[in-house]
This record gives C-alpha cells, structure tokens and sequence, in this order.
C-alpha cells in the first residue's frame, strides 16, 4: 500500500505546488495592476491557500516517504525523532526541509505588490527545484546535465502547466488580455521542456535495451502525453491569431487534466531506478559525477566539454532574450551597436567554457583550475556581459503596461533598478565588499569544502562569482543606466582598493600552510599533480595574475571615460556660450567675471 501510495503522494505534492506556482504567475504577469499594485484580492487569497495546502502535501508525503523507507507502518512516522534526523541527515531529507522553508517563507511574503509577487515566485521556484537535485540523475554518469536538465525541465513545465491554470482564474475580461502574453510563456516553456525532457532521455535510455525497461516505458509515456500538450499549443496560436478566443477556452479543461495527467507521470518515474549503465566506478565519479579526466594539457582544457545543464540553460534562455531584444529594435528601425552584441557573446561563451567547457571540467578535480575558472567568471566574463549592456536592451524592449494604469513589465523593471535595495546594492562600497569579501568567507571557511561536495554547491559559487563581478564591473565601468552617478575619481580609488584586497587574498592562499578544501581533493584520488598543497599556492598565483589583469582594464577604462565626460562637458559648456552670444546674451564666463568685478567693488567700498 505505501508504494503505491508514496509515488500518488509525491506527484499530488507537486501538482499542487505547480498550482500554486501558476496564481503566482497570474499575479505577476497576467493579471492588470494599478501602478505596481495587485487589485485582484481574490487571487491573492487563492494563492495563500493553494501554497498552504501545498506545504501540508509536502509533510504528509515526507511521513509516506519515511514510511516507505523504513519499511513500517505510517502511524510509525509520526515520531519526532525519525522525521528530524531524516530532515537533518539525508540528503533528500535536506531537500524537503529547504522546500518546506520555501514554501513557509512566500507565505509570509505580502502579494499586494507586483514585485512581492516576483520574490515569492522566486522562492517558490526554489522550493519545487530543491528536491530535484537529489534525484536518479546523479548516477547517470551525467550528473551536471541530468540534474540541470531536470530543475529546467521542472521550471519550464511549472509556467506552462501553472501559468494556464492561473490564466483560468482570471476575470473573463482580463483573461483576453492576458491571453497573448501567457501564450509567450507557453512558447518558451514548451520548447523547454522538450530540449530538457530530450536532454534527460539521453543521459538515461542510451540503447534499444533502456528502452525496453519500466524506465523506458513511463518515458514514452510521458513523451505521447507531451506531444498532446504541444497540439494544443499549437491549436491554440492559431486560434489566439485569429482571435478565435471562445475557440481557445473550450480546450482549456481537457489541457488541464492531460497536463495533470503529465505532472503524475513525471513523478511516478522520478521513484523508477533509471536502467543501470556500465559504468566503472571510481571515487572521482562518485562526487563529481564525471570520470577522472586526464592530466590537463592545452588542447585537453580546450576541447573537454561536459555540460552543466542548468548553467547551460540560464546562458540559453539569456542569449534568446537577447537576440529577440535586438530583433525587436531591428523591426522598429533602431540600430543596436554591433559591438555590444560581441562583447555579449564572448561573455557568454566565457561563462560556458568556465562552467561546462574544459575549465569547468578540471575545475573539480583541481584547486588550480578552480581558481582558473573563477577568474574567468568573476573577472573576465562579466566584462563582457556588462559591456553589451543588457539593462539598456531591456529598457528598450520590454513589454509595457497593456492599459493606461498598469505599470507593466518594463515599469516593474524600472522600480526595481530606482528601488532603494539597488541603491544600496549599487553603492562603490558594498560592490567592493561584496566582491573582494566574499572571497575570505568563502576560501578561509568550511563553506568551500562544503560546497564543493555536490552539485549545487558548484552551481551556487558560480553563480556568485558571475553576478558579483557583473555588479563590481558595472559599478565601474558600465554603461547601462544606474540607480546614482558615482564620480570617476571614486571609482578610481574604489579600483585600487580591489587591486590591494585582492592580492592580499591571492598571497594569503599563496601562503597557507593547511589546505582549503575540507579534504575534498584527497578524496577524488587524482593521479596527477598529486601534491595538494602545491595546487593549492598554485591557484593562489592564478587568482593573483589574473585577478590584477582586468582590475586594470578597469582602471584605464575609468581613466578614459573621465576624459571623455571632461571633453563633452566642455563641449556642452562652449555651445551654450556660443547661444547665448548669438542670443545676445553673456556667457558663463561673463556672468563669472561680473560677478567677481561685484565682490571687488564692494570690498572697495567698505
């Protein structure tokens, strides 16, 4: 009875939790606000009860999973010891514990506002993903591209299946103006979870045999369902372009169910055992994921490829956002610099060579490498990303409100950017603690060797060093719009402190006597560059050399933007001289020297 009941349990679970997710989105994008605020009361408090329900869903399948695992009864669950040290001292425990955290926080956060609404859909994307990295794909051989095709996978069928039945409960006439932008979504996130569901097939049903297991069979399964899913989209863009909307509507329930029907499918084969594949085990692959690559050559860096699924999808879905940007300034007439479209893309390829590309590949195995890898996120892509000013192409872009009232997408974008967090996030100092302190919390703590244990732990450092390298860069450097204007003179001195701070930290690694890593390297048994400390002072002379590189681009650039914001402040100083001469009127400098003449006339005078 409880294996039957565990795998009912968990995909209830999560059906609910794409519900809940699915108000959210309706809040968020589909439904008309008035200047950034939520007047659909009604949602929200739908939405509060659907996440609620969710969160009781999430603890009643945790007392069926301890049920099942321990092979007892379910009233045995009960116990106060058992469900703690099983949330405490199992990985997948862990992973509920993080999702039931998730959950009771959007519960505390207030939907009166649209950016409330934001933040809670970004926890609550937290919470249904948070599982997934525990799944089968770790033992697939693939690990980075199973698990991040997975949390992908996940993520994209929450918009589409949760996005239609927040579309659902709307009011009929907002419905039709929602309709066209939820049928956005469905496009984007029908095209991923195909690639992503192909991505997962592959790393897992790899022959004939595969195919022909229980794995296999649920698979098709879950396909056939997925192609129905895909008719409908495809009936329903015909008939939004005919704006056939009854047409749309009369669908929606039998769309629903198949999609329910998908979501319970998806979560009996998550509790299948994949086909076991013939795979020789080794202590590297059992941490990693990967087999122990070969001692690192030029060409071996260059040409390893191992894909990190849900980096490659964020770096994806960035590159598509960004050329439909550029396309929609094309359409208009506008021309977008073709200079900031490469910088872009050798940003992203930067990103992708550190994080699935050979560097992303050694950087498991090797102190050395890591470093490598994190200059290059934390130093030298986001170089790239902020010179191709993304935030500009956003502002240009972005769909504005659909009604004279509503603030709309790109209003949202703008009260962000102007709100008092990027202010704070924005100012020289906390860029640069943010930036160059990081660093000591993570290298001189556990945090490091704790994070390098797994999956996501990879994924959290890397995003870390992208996103507070693209901050510190843009602080100084960038040329999208800031929420305050910082004088070159201070970020001048804002750069020569990094420079300090940051060799400080690379001499300190240089220096250490102990290891860094908690252990982890010895544990993967590399048999080359066997002497741990040595890589160790090694990446310390990386991150040194490469971290004072850019740190310098940065200086020049600074140096040449102050020239050049001298010279068209002089320029605009001499045009409007020039009207006010041809006005006859005085001049700047005029009106300085009468003055000037006014002061010594009346010192003379006392």
């Amino acid at each position: 009875m409880i294996e039957i009941a565990s795998p009912l349990a968990k995909g209830l679970m999560e059906l609910i939790g794409v519900l809940g997710i699915g108000l959210l989105i309706a809040i968020a994008f589909l439904d008309l606000d008035v200047k950034g605020k939520v007047q659909n009361f009604r949602l929200i408090s739908k939405a509060k009860a659907l996440i609620f329900v969710w969160l009781l869903s999430t603890f009643v399948h945790i007392l069926i999973q301890i049920a099942y695992l321990l092979e007892q009864p379910l009233s045995a669950s009960f116990d106060q010891t058992v469900i703690r040290s099983y949330l405490t001292q199992t990985s997948i425990g862990k992973s509920y514990l993080i999702q039931m955290l998730c959950i009771a926080l959007v519960l505390m956060i207030s939907l009166k506002k649209v950016i409330s609404a934001y933040v809670a859909l970004l926890v609550s994307l937290v919470a249904i993903t948070a599982p997934v990295f525990q799944s089968h794909g770790s033992t697939s051989g693939y690990h980075a591209l199973a698990i991040g095709a997975l949390v992908v996978h996940v993520i994209a069928l929450s918009f589409w299946v949760g996005g239609l039945f927040g579309l659902t409960q709307l009011s009929k006439a907002n419905k039709l103006l929602a309709l066209p932008r939820f049928s956005e979504i469905a496009l984007w996130s029908a095209i991923a979870v195909v690639l992503t569901g192909a991505a997962t097939a592959w790393t897992r049903l790899d022959s004939i045999s595969a195919w022909q297991s229980k794995y296999g069979a649920v698979t098709l399964l879950k396909i056939f369902l997925a192609i129905i899913l895909i008719g409908f989209g495809a009936l329903h863009r015909r008939w939004i372009i005919k704006s056939d909307y009854p047409s749309v509507f009369r669908l929606v329930t039998a769309e629903i169910f198949v999609m329910a029907s998908t979501i319970f499918v998806g979560s009996w084969l998550s509790t299948i055992n994949p086909p076991e594949r013939e795979i020789v085990s080794s202590p590297g692959l059992l941490i990693t994921g990967i087999k122990m690559p070969e001692p690192p050559t030029f060409s071996r860096v260059l040409f390893a490829y191992d894909a990190d699924g849900l980096m490659l999808g964020l770096l994806i879905l960035a590159v598509a956002l960004y050329i439909k940007g550029v396309l929609v300034l094309s359409r208009r007439g506008d021309k977008w610099p073709v200079g900031r479209t490469i910088a872009f893309a050798l940003g992203v390829s930067a990103i992708d060579f550190a994080t699935s590309g050979g560097l992303g590949v050694y950087s498991r195995f090797a102190f050395s490498n890591h470093m490598l890898s994190h200059m290059v996120l934390g130093m030298i892509a986001p170089i790239g990303i902020v010179l191709g000013a993304p935030i500009t192409l956003a502002l240009r872009t972005l769909p504005i409100g659909r009604t004279e009232q509503e603030r709309g997408i790109r209003g949202t974008f703008v009260a962000i950017l102007h709100s008092k967090v990027s202010k704070f996030y924005t100012h020289p100092v906390v860029a640069l603690a943010i930036f160059d302190g990081s660093l000591f919390a993570l290298y001189f703590t556990p945090l490091f060797g704790n994070l390098m244990q797994g999956h996501s732990g990879h994924f959290f450092m890397s995003i870390h060093f992208l996103f507070t390298g693209i901050l510190f860069f843009q602080v100084l450097i960038g040329i999208d719009p800031m929420p305050r204007k910082i004088p070159h003179i201070v970020k001048m001195i804002i750069i020569f402190a990094a420079m300090s701070i940051h060799a400080f930290f690379s001499i300190s690694i240089m220096s250490a006597s102990t290891l860094l890593d908690n252990g982890y390297f010895a544990l993967l048994e590399r048999p080359w560059a066997t002497d741990l400390l040595a890589d160790q002072r090694l990446g310390g002379a990386i991150g040194w050399a490469m971290g004072e590189i850019p740190i310098l681009l940065a200086l020049i650039a600074t140096f040449i933007q102050w020239i050049r914001q001298d010279k068209k402040e002089a320029a605009r100083i001499d045009r409007a001289a020039d009207r006010a001469v041809a006005m006859g009127e005085k001049d700047d400098l005029a009106l300085y020297n009468q003055y000037l003449a006014q002061l010594n006339r009346r010192d003379n005078t006392q």
